[in-house]
């Protein structure tokens, strides 16, 4: 049964106010801290209802987001890639309701790790300068598995960020379009979520109270992740935000 109520002390609710700040932030430039944020808020809630916390929160960062970089979308990327997206929604889907709460975190745990590795991985070849398109042609397959396997982790832990890098660098967009289009197709994977979030019970009147007093610091993130960005290391706060995750994924699966 979900909980009725989310009574949460001082401490975790400070940073579950973070981890909504840090939301917003990496909606509007940061990369790579989304993967934390959804370790923090797997580590102060129960597992399974922290994804559907973490949901509505997402959704008010991406609204922002889309405002901010409506202009800037590449629309024949994002429908290329939306059906595959919504096919791995289902399947999320479909393992959350045979999970329980337990499996849910061993799976979030593993996810998270899987995704930093991915992101690793794309670091690397930037760094090398290697020829991203071609090492990872417009085929129908890249679409089809980078589709599928966004969907699930994004239904099963809010933990799409990584895929979407790799995925938009490999199409060689600009930095605006990039942003713009990974906006736009979280807004609208997000909201294709909300009813299977519901269906599973993950969204429920105690979590949407949760919502209610957390959303305001993501969108505040929202609202200041491009103005702080001029004045953060990013590739600091990158690596910090990376380790941290691979201790909160370890303490998941541990």
């Amino acid at each position: 049964m979900p909980p009725t109520s989310f009574d949460l002390e001082m401490w975790p609710w400070i940073l579950a106010a973070a981890a909504s700040f840090g939301i917003g932030l990496s909606k509007t430039g940061i990369a790579g801290l989304g993967i934390l944020v959804v370790a923090v808020f797997a580590s102060v809630l129960p597992t399974r209802s922290s994804v559907g916390v973490v949901l509505p929160i997402l959704l008010a960062a991406d609204v922002v987001a889309v405002t901010a970089f409506r202009r800037h979308v590449v629309w024949a990327q994002l429908w290329r890639l939306f059906p595959w997206a919504a096919v791995g929604v289902v399947l999320g889907y479909f393992a959350m309701g045979r999970i329980n709460d337990q499996q849910t975190e061993k799976l979030i745990g593993v996810i998270m790790l899987a995704m930093i590795v991915v992101h690793l991985v794309q670091r690397h070849r930037a760094s090398r300068q290697t020829d991203l398109e071609a090492s990872l042609p417009h085929t129908l397959w890249f679409a089809a598995s980078m589709g599928i396997l966004a969907g699930f982790t994004t239904m099963v832990a809010n933990a799409a960020g990584p895929v979407m890098i790799l995925f938009l660098l490999a199409m060689s967009l600009p930095k605006m379009e990039f942003i713009g289009t990974a906006a736009w197709f979280f807004l609208t994977v997000n909201l294709f979520k909300v009813p299977f979030s519901y269906h599973l019970g993950l969204i429920t009147p105690a979590s949407l109270g949760l919502v209610v007093q957390l959303a305001p610091f993501a969108v505040a993130g929202a609202l200041c992740g491009r103005m702080l960005l001029r004045h953060i290391d990013q590739k600091l706060f990158e690596n910090a935000a990376l380790v941290l995750t691979v201790i909160a994924g370890l303490r998941l699966l541990f």
